[in-house]
């Protein structure tokens, strides 16, 4: 309600439109008249003023002609006055008054509880949400060092969920074999980095029986090998394999990378198949993924991705990509590439591509990249391959896998960088790889910084993809929409006679951070780190200061390659003044490896800049 107010020493008394609320003014003969309202309220019954955030007392000092009192409540403010809501009306008044039949929530009005507020259920956290309309049910695990804290009702620890950000470092993983070529006497491995002050129990289980446990020092990386699951590694047909996954549980924040195999040679013989991956932590885990793997290769080494479930009664829905419709058929799985299942807690689906022939002297048609992965529930995707040629027609093959990245975390903007490659008793260079790029929704164009001459700028629908096949520049990837952006190395053969193909997912650059722990297997001939940071960033390997960043075109980023001691257990710190990406990556006669070394993994709006 507007007050025009008269310059004057006459005391003048206002009653606003309700009738309730005076406003009094009164000058002090010096022509500055001073106006006070106070509280309003549309109760019928006489009683004390209802103490709400909503409801202010106005003083407005006026040095001359008119002014004007702010609303005393802004309109359709919700304030509550005990369990009653009541809706401003903008006017000093309320225009609705409503009895709760549970709690009035200031902002919200009536609810059901009070966001945020928690009672424990024994060993479960039962904890309103953030609408009030509901609770939420968090199991505190004590293998994780998490109890239920009776006076907050929420869980507490280390690796309670309020304390875990959405990063690549987490409580909980599920690391899973996936399909590979290799000797059995090699062995799969998980490396568990401790980058607390404290040391983890981990404990590492499948289905209900403890496979092991073991005690990780503060700021230090272990081994642990495990059996293989031959129903995953040996097996074309894509299945579901109950209770296929590990489970590992920490009391501590780590971080987790699978090796498959850990070892690259045992004696005289050459495994000749290996990759890593850094494991996405279920604190992190999304119900939305796009695939990037490769082809079959030779028509019968398939390439695929494998789901997991950490809750049970998961619905997973895929649906193939253009070139992800030759598939071979089973768990559920069409041959086209389509198919719901149902996975429960611990449970894996490994779908594989089939034989789908094509032009000759070409690679086979039969792709899965591009495939969309859903679910009703949160699930982890890893891509995979048994084995295959890079570029398809250079030798050896190799096995790929990597996690994906979840939806929420990708983005428009990637720095992708050419690997090293140090042939025995050799100085390193640089060795061309493949780039792709997979499109998230249709009509998506890409730019490059530097301009890449030939390469493609436009991908006509979801799940469409394009490949440099081989380029050894460092560039910017700029898309319209969100891309997911994957890299491989070639073949041995393809020149620098070490290694084999491996497989990496580009980082965001807004999933960099300022401080990576990550892991190099002391046991393979040389491993490298290339950082990609802002050229004006201080960075330190090992408490050492790398040299400058050699400048990307014009984007303010550059490039570092650095070398890794096989001194040590292959434990390496970076840290830099600003945030930065890395990707770790080694060799070893006929194999490689390759992985990003860490990310943040924060929901990015896929809207442009």
């Amino acid at each position: 309600m507007h007050f025009e107010l008269a310059l004057s020493s006459v005391l003048v008394l206002l009653v606003a439109c309700n009738g309730d609320n005076p406003v009094s003014s009164a000058s002090d003969g010096t022509g500055v008249t001073t106006v006070t309202a106070t509280e309003s309220t549309t109760s019928t019954t006489q009683g004390p003023s209802p103490t709400t955030s909503g409801v202010v007392t106005d003083t407005v000092t006026s040095t001359g002609g008119a002014d004007t009192i702010p609303p005393v409540c802004p309109e359709g403010a919700i304030v509550c006055e005990g369990d009653t809501k009541k809706v401003c009306d903008g006017m000093g008044g309320f225009s609705e008054e409503t009895p709760c039949d549970d709690v009035c929530v200031e902002g919200l009005g009536c609810a059901l509880c009070n966001p945020g507020e928690g009672v424990c259920n024994g060993d479960v956290a039962h904890v309103c949400n953030d609408a009030g309309d509901g609770y939420v049910d968090t199991y505190c695990d004590e293998v994780q060092g998490v109890t239920c804290d009776p006076d907050s009702g929420h869980c507490v620890g280390a690796c309670a969920p309020a304390n875990l950000g959405t990063s690549y470092i987490g409580c909980d993983y599920y690391p899973t074999v996936t399909t590979n070529r290799v000797e059995s006497k090699y062995h799969f491995a998980v490396v568990v980095s401790n980058t607390t002050d404290q040391s983890a129990h981990v404990t590492i289980t499948r289905g209900a029986m403890t496979v092991t446990e073991d005690d990780v020092p503060s700021q230090s990386v272990k081994v642990i090998t495990l059996p293989w699951i031959l129903e995953l590694k040996e097996d074309w047909a894509s299945k579901i394999v109950v209770d296929g996954a590990y489970r590992v549980r920490s009391t501590q924040p780590i971080t987790l990378y699978q090796y498959s195999p850990i070892e690259y040679v045992i004696g005289d013989d050459y495994s000749q198949t290996n990759d890593a991956s850094l494991l996405v932590p279920v604190n992190a885990w999304s119900a939305d993924y796009w695939v990037a793997i490769r082809n079959t290769h030779a028509g019968w080494n398939p390439g695929g991705y494998a789901v997991v479930a950490s809750q049970d009664g998961t619905t997973v829905t895929v649906s193939p990509s253009a070139t992800g419709k030759v598939v071979n058929p089973g768990g559920g799985v069409a041959a086209d590439g389509t198919g719901v299942v149902t996975l429960d807690e611990g449970d894996v689906l490994q779908v594989l591509s089939g034989n789908g022939g094509g032009e000759p002297g070409m690679p086979d048609i039969a792709d899965l990249t591009g495939t969309h992965v859903t679910a009703d529930k949160p699930i982890q995707v890893i891509a995979t391959h048994y084995c295959t040629y890079i570029p398809f027609n250079v030798e050896a093959c190799d096995h790929l896998e990597e996690s994906m990245l979840p939806y929420e975390s990708l983005a428009r903007e990637y720095l992708v960088t050419t690997p090293f490659v140090k042939p025995e008793n050799q100085e390193p260079f640089i060795k061309p790889r493949m780039v792709r790029v997979i499109a998230t929704e249709a009509g998506t164009t890409i730019s490059y910084e530097p301009p890449q001459d030939g390469a493609p700028t436009t991908l006509a629908n979801p799940g469409d993809y394009f490949e440099l096949a081989a380029t050894d520049k460092d560039f910017m990837i700029t898309a319209s929409a969100k891309v997911v952006v994957s890299e491989y190395m070639q073949g041995q053969q393809a020149g620098g006679m070490t290694g084999d193909p491996a497989m990496t997912i580009a980082v965001p650059l807004k999933q960099y951070r300022t401080d990576y722990l990550f892991h190099a297997p002391v046991n393979y001939e040389s491993s490298f780190v290339n950082v990609t940071a802002p050229v004006s960033a201080s960075i330190t390997l090992d408490g050492m200061p790398l040299p400058a960043p050699t400048p990307i075109g014009a984007t303010g980023y550059g490039v570092i390659r650095a070398q890794l001691s096989n001194a040590g257990d292959g434990t390496h710190a970076l840290t830099g003044d600003q945030k930065f990406g890395i990707q770790v990556y080694g060799y070893g006669q006929y194999t490689s490896y390759w992985y990003p070394g860490g990310a943040d993994l924060k929901f990015i709006p896929n809207i442009p800049e």
